[in-house]
């Protein structure tokens, strides 16, 4: 394992930090302080100077004075929208020394939270989504290194222990800190107790549309807060929902979306593990189309109501790009759904990944079947 894993977006944070301010959110233990101190170093910059943290009290101090590092170079500000002005001492500093700075602003929910909800910095920044480390960042190669980010999961913490017994314990205190500190930070809600029996619930029902009545007559509240609590658990980057593909020729339905969880070691199913997996390596290079290309780009999933599914379905401007099936095994033949999709939309690239390995092939339908390490590989 490399000293420092390079991340997917290292590469161009570096580049749009010479022309904007750089916002970086993603989950908390992700790797974003660690990313933005290595980029400090390589910027010829030492993070002990030009690395300020919210939760410092000293740096607090700094930050709360308006007193930040003199002359050029990177300036890291890490976790700063816990302070009620950081927009006005962002802009601030910016307007003022933003020929000389280089400015870095990493958060977890909250961040991306509150720039979306009414931005006085329209235009002063680029923002990025970092999330858990994929395959191709981790450049293992061949089939065990997609088995040991099934076993492990993609935070960096965990992944790098290669302990079960770690990773379990890690996973469980992850989740209360998620619920017991970031939750409340953010919502004002009462029910947490509640909000932790359904956070255990959830990786039960990954890979199949989520209910919320279901939820709700499992935990006895109304459809309202369990619909409100989801919510907050995307805020959080707990979960993450993706919606159905409709169109009117493949009589699809419309309604309920599948949920996936940041840290897939919480699902136990080996199947629903793999498939949760490949969801978040693909929200992930949506995510970088989005944000490194300012492209319209969607995860979806496909669902008619004859019951055939295909796991995900690549949408750009709202078209269908790719549909993609998992399979833990290496089937000789491609899903009865997948070929019924691509019989029907017959321009649309389709692709079948398994876990096992298997040979690179095209079907007589024209579906590529490969095995995850191949395909993942290729995702970059």
């Amino acid at each position: 394992m490399p000293e420092h894993i390079i991340r997917n977006i290292e590469k161009n944070i570096t580049e749009d930090l010479g022309r904007k301010m750089v916002f970086v959110a993603g989950p908390r233990q992700c790797g974003k302080t660690t990313l933005a101190k290595n980029l400090c170093r390589k910027a010829g910059c030492d993070p002990k100077t030009r690395y300020l943290n919210w939760d410092s009290l000293a740096d607090r101090e700094m930050i709360m004075r308006e007193q930040f590092p003199t002359g050029p170079g990177m300036l890291i500000l890490d976790e700063i929208h816990k302070y009620s002005r950081w927009r006005q001492t962002v802009k601030g500093l910016y307007d003022k020394r933003g020929d000389e700075l280089n400015i870095l602003v990493t958060g977890s929910a909250r961040l991306d939270y509150y720039r979306r909800g009414g931005d006085s910095l329209q235009g002063r920044y680029h923002f990025y989504r970092l999330l858990p480390l994929s395959y191709a960042e981790l450049g293992t190669p061949g089939i065990n290194g997609v088995k040991e980010l099934l076993a492990y999961g993609g935070f960096p913490e965990p992944f790098l222990t290669q302990s079960e017994d770690e990773t379990r314990r890690w996973s469980r205190e992850y989740r209360t800190r998620i619920i017991r500190e970031d939750l409340a930070d953010l919502e004002r809600v009462q029910d947490l107790s509640l909000i932790e029996l359904m956070a255990m619930r959830l990786p039960e029902l990954v890979g199949s549309p989520l209910s919320i009545n279901a939820l709700r007559e499992d935990l006895h509240v109304s459809h309202p807060a369990v619909t409100r609590w989801i919510k907050i658990l995307e805020n959080l980057y707990m979960i993450f929902r993706i919606y159905p593909f409709g169109a009117p020729k493949i009589r699809a339905v419309k309604k309920e979306a599948k949920h996936y969880h940041l840290d897939w070691t919480v699902v136990d199913d080996p199947g629903a593990r793999f498939e949760n997996l490949m969801a978040c390596h693909l929200l992930k290079w949506v995510y970088f189309l989005q944000d490194i290309q300012g492209r319209d780009m969607e995860l979806r999933y496909f669902r008619d109501i004859d019951r055939r599914e295909v796991d995900f379905v690549i949408m750009d401007k709202n078209k269908p790009v790719h549909f993609i099936e998992c399979k833990r095994s290496a089937d000789k033949h491609p899903a009865l759904p997948l070929k019924y999709l691509k019989a029907r939309f017959p321009n649309v690239k389709a692709t079948q990944v398994s876990l096992e390995d298997r040979p690179d092939v095209m079907s007589k339908e024209d579906i590529r079947m490969c095995a995850a390490h191949v395909f993942l590989r290729e995702l970059g």
